[in-house]
């Protein structure tokens, strides 16, 4: 995988009895996004996270799907926080901390995280419904549970406000995507690190 300041990629294959992944992310895209999960209002929030992080993305999942979504889901979580953890590099130069808080009309969602290596989730959100289409909505947590382990993130995902679980989900992945944006970010007066250690 070659890094650099104009582009970073990174291309992660993950295969399992239950799951054939392979994911490539461009940090410095355009938001252009080739989903294929085989979970319809998955795909919606990925190519939704894709748009709005401004990231192009590239995701082939294949899955037990005649078991459930669960293993599709998470190992997806797996490796697109691999793909994020590669594709950032050294963070040298980067703001490190990104949040959002995102409104969706009746609904307003908060999302902040720190780039830290040190991999920790706080999730809050209050789904009422089981399922959206065919994606068991207790997901969400595992999906981010698993993007923050991966990537090495410390994440906090807070619903502030709203009651459509659609709504809900989807302002969820668009503040992950505008956090992580922020945080990826470069800015000039940051020469190395951001961190009184030295490294992340």
């Amino acid at each position: 995988m070659e890094q650099n300041v104009k582009c970073r990629q990174a291309e992660v294959t993950r295969k399992t009895g239950e799951t054939d992944i392979t994911i490539r992310l461009n940090l410095d895209g355009t938001g252009k996004a080739s989903i294929q999960t085989g979970i319809g209002f998955f795909d919606h929030m990925l190519n939704s996270f894709a748009r709005h992080g401004l990231f192009d993305l590239e995701v082939q999942a294949k899955g037990d799907l005649e078991v459930d979504c669960h293993h599709t889901i998470e190992d997806t979580g797996i490796v697109l926080g691999e793909a994020i953890r590669q594709a950032v590099g050294d963070k040298k130069g980067i703001c490190r901390f990104g949040e959002c808080i995102l409104p969706m009309d009746e609904t307003l969602v908060l999302c902040a995280l720190d780039l830290s290596g040190r991999p920790y989730l706080r999730y809050h959100l209050d789904l009422t419904v089981p399922s959206v289409g065919q994606f068991d909505t207790e997901m969400v947590h595992e999906f981010f549970y698993a993007v923050s382990y991966a990537a090495g993130m410390n994440l906090h995902v807070k619903q502030l406000d709203g009651e459509n679980n659609h709504h809900i989900i989807e302002a969820a992945f668009k503040s992950f995507a505008k956090a992580l944006d922020r945080a990826v970010s470069y800015d000039g007066r940051i020469s190395d690190v951001l961190s009184t250690k030295g490294s992340l």
